[in-house]
């Protein structure tokens, strides 16, 4: 195998640009995914919070639904499913042939969704983690519903909510390699291409994984460090 390691490299014939953009694509797609997983996981993590029975429903649906489907399902539900009622529109209006949805796009939703479903749970958690006695103190300073909001209640939920998040991240980056079979050619995906026309499975996959590795300890690090400096002043 080391003998073709010059297959990785930068010059003539080298895979090395190819999979440095892929890794790029991969962490572009992850982060979306996981900022968008945000707005989905807020939105439910206040319908189970909420003391409706409606939003309750909706937001305990949406998790159990997502959670329990596998993920490569949820991909292909969105994609195959969404393309063929987008064909049906464009046929509707005149169209011709099958219209597939955009496999970025389709992927951050896919991430966005997926990931959404277990924030809301960690975010849920965060916010029960938090003493009653602030926000007795937040009504004593005659606060407004915003303020309480972004002065007390958001900073000591990311505080209890950050652990949990990291580990949803790591769910969104290992996922992200599902994407690849709706061809998207992000990093699990340019590691097929490039092991099969070179056949060297072994050396394009332990690199992809290595690659991996490295984007995952990257980004851990700096979870960890966001976690330890909204931790600053707390008794651990």
């Amino acid at each position: 195998m080391f003998d073709k390691l010059h297959l990785l490299g930068f010059g003539s014939g080298g895979w090395g640009p190819a999979l440095l953009e892929a890794a790029a694509m991969t962490l572009l797609l992850s982060v979306l995914g996981f900022a968008l997983g945000i707005f989905f996981g807020a939105t439910a993590a206040a319908g189970r919070l909420s003391s409706a029975r409606l939003p309750q429903a909706i937001a305990s649906a949406y998790g159990t639904v997502f959670r329990g489907v596998p993920d490569l399902l949820t991909i292909y539900l969105l994609y195959y499913g969404g393309s063929v009622a987008l064909t049906a529109v464009a046929r509707a209006m005149g169209a011709e042939g099958f219209i597939g949805l955009p496999t970025l796009a389709t992927g951050v939703l896919a991430l966005g969704i997926i990931s959404g479903a277990y924030q809301a749970e960690v975010y849920r958690g965060a916010y029960l983690a938090i003493d009653r006695g602030q926000f007795d103190a937040a009504n004593a300073l005659a606060l407004t519903r915003g303020q309480r909001l972004f002065l007390v209640i958001v900073p000591q939920l990311l505080r209890h909510a950050l652990p949990g998040l990291s580990n949803v991240w790591q769910l969104v980056l290992k996922d992200s390699a599902l994407i690849s079979v709706i061809g998207l050619v992000e990093l699990m995906r340019q590691s097929q291409i490039g092991a099969g026309s070179t056949r060297e499975p072994f050396l394009f996959y332990i690199a992809a994984a290595c690659l991996y590795f490295v984007i995952a300890g990257i980004t851990g690090f700096a979870f960890r460090a966001v976690e330890l400096r909204t931790s600053r002043g707390i008794a651990r």
